[in-house]
């Protein structure tokens, strides 16, 4: 079937020949040179294009922003990126922004036509209206967000706190981390609930645009009343998320800065300055503190809008949380894509998800098992689902949890047990069609058994589980704190802390700690 591509190549030896791998599958081709003719094109094309490519292999990389734009207009159409071998942080900022697949040159052109293939069947879902959520919408409750982690625990406790009060909120993290998802729900618990939501994002919108954006202004012969009011007047009586706030231009943070102390905006073309009752909540993914120190932002509105910030931990610090978060997708996609019943999720696969470290976050992880939802051609997912995580997980191999060869060749050796009982860990968690069993875990060890549920039948505590398996990795590799955190894939001052939260000594883990 004949889609539509936008190609984006400022080179024109490679514009011509990626243009001519994808037109050899029968498929129209967009060239732009620049990001700025790449998006007036998408902009004019939008419900056309059904996958952009977009060469970052030059010099200056993946021009800041772009993918973030081109999300805004048309969050539905895959982006594909490609990029020089050795650009790690080129490849890391277009998964962070949302990317759907990433080619690292040179690639042959079966590559490039087998991933624009992929994600037009992405596409063609989106217009049969299964489309991927990439931006939440309508309410969002604290119960909507997976903590199964200490740190995810605290986030959502003062995330209900902040709800209670009126003051602004400053959310903390890497991009991708959920900061959109907090927001949305501290809205919802707070009450102003019933009023609007209203977001921008300070990134994609160009600095000569955000002041108008956020504050709004008369234009002679403009039709859009919402325009004229700004985002302020958008989200009247309710609340205003206001993302990437360190990129604020200085004129606009000195007019944010007049707004939120005098609480009234003065809008272009009119003589006098309006009342505002809005809620402020602000995310950022650098650290303001260094861009107040470096100039860039003003200390004065820093600690205006600092008054009760709340960091995000990156997914890579909060391991426990992938398995449920692939379980919540899992349902998720195969409910909008009208499967017959959801995919199952192979014990391996989840291992290899566990163990990757997700430089983008939660969005990436989305992304990742909307993908594998979307081109799944069984019942269930499993490493070969996810090609692009398995190719970068060092030491994986596919069908196993990575081993040594002598340990391949020895079902019965300790590592090929205790890693059969991660296996079996994790295949726990993502399992919740089964009844419950006393045996839930299944044996590790002659002697060692670890059950999922409790003498009543009730699954049991999930830091009951962690204890019980941390003591057994004490035991079984008799206290090597490095082995013991490497086989459990945390880092040793996570293991640390762990021991110390659980009273575990480590010279006799079958011992409460003094």
């Amino acid at each position: 079937m004949t889609a539509q591509i936008l190609l984006i190549d400022e080179d024109a030896a490679e514009r011509r020949s990626m243009k001519a791998a994808i037109e050899a599958h029968g498929h129209s081709v967009h060239v732009a040179e620049t990001a700025h003719a790449a998006i007036d094109t998408f902009r004019r094309q939008r419900e056309q294009i059904g996958v952009v490519v977009i060469d970052a292999s030059a010099p200056e990389g993946l021009q800041s922003g772009l993918l973030a734009v081109l999300a805004e207009i048309n969050p539905a159409v895959p982006v594909i990126v490609a990029t020089a071998e050795g650009a790690t942080e080129t490849a890391l900022d277009a998964v962070r922004s949302g990317a759907f697949d990433f080619l690292v040159k040179p690639f042959a052109p079966e590559r490039l036509s087998g991933a624009v293939e992929a994600a037009l069947k992405i596409h063609r879902s989106s217009l049969q209206g299964r489309t991927p959520r990439r931006a939440r919408s309508g309410a969002v409750s604290f119960a909507d967000i997976v903590a199964a982690s200490a740190s995810m625990s605290r986030v959502v406790e003062l995330g209900r706190r902040a709800a209670q009060s009126t003051i602004p909120v400053m959310l903390e993290g890497e991009a991708g981390v959920g900061k959109e998802l907090v927001a949305r729900a501290i809205h919802a618990a707070s009450d102003r609930s019933s009023r609007p939501f209203v977001t921008v994002n300070c990134q994609s919108i160009s600095p000569a645009q955000i002041d108008e954006v956020l504050f709004g202004g008369s234009r002679l012969g403009d039709p859009d009343p919402a325009s004229a009011v700004g985002k302020f007047g958008e989200a009247e009586g309710g609340t205003l998320f206001i993302e990437e706030i360190s990129e604020l231009p200085a004129i606009a943070q000195a007019r944010l800065l007049d707004a939120v102390q005098s609480g009234e905006v003065a809008r272009a073309g009119q003589q006098q300055p309006s009342k505002v009752n809005v809620r402020l909540v602000l995310a950022t993914n650098k650290d303001l503190i260094e861009e107040v120190k470096s100039g860039r932002f003003r200390e004065d509105l820093y600690y205006r809008l600092n008054v009760f910030p709340i960091t995000i931990p990156a997914l890579r610090r909060r391991k426990e949380d992938i398995p449920h978060l692939v379980r919540t997708f899992v349902e998720r996609f195969s409910l909008e894509q009208r499967l017959p019943r959801t995919l199952q999720v192979e014990a391996s696969a989840i291992a290899l998800l566990t163990a990757f470290d997700w430089p983008g976050n939660t969005r990436q992880l989305e992304n990742a098992i909307f993908r594998a939802v979307v081109l799944a051609e069984g019942v269930s997912l499993g490493e070969s689902d996810f090609p692009q995580i398995s190719a970068q997980v060092s030491g994986h191999r596919s069908g196993a949890v990575s081993r040594d060869a002598s340990e391949i060749r020895d079902e019965s050796s300790p590592v090929a047990k205790v890693q059969a009982a991660l296996a079996e860990r994790a295949a726990t968690f993502v399992s919740h069609t089964a009844a419950p069993s006393s045996t839930g875990f299944g044996n590790v060890s002659t002697g060692n058994v670890i059950v999922s549920t409790d003498e009543a039948g009730n699954v049991r505590k999930l830091a009951e589980i962690e204890e019980e398996l941390i003591r057994f990795a004490l035991k079984f590799y008799r206290g090597q704190m490095s082995q013991v955190a490497r086989k459990l894939g945390i880092g040793r001052s996570t293991l640390y802390r762990k021991l110390k939260d659980y009273g575990i000594d480590p010279d006799d883990p079958q011992k409460d700690a003094a």
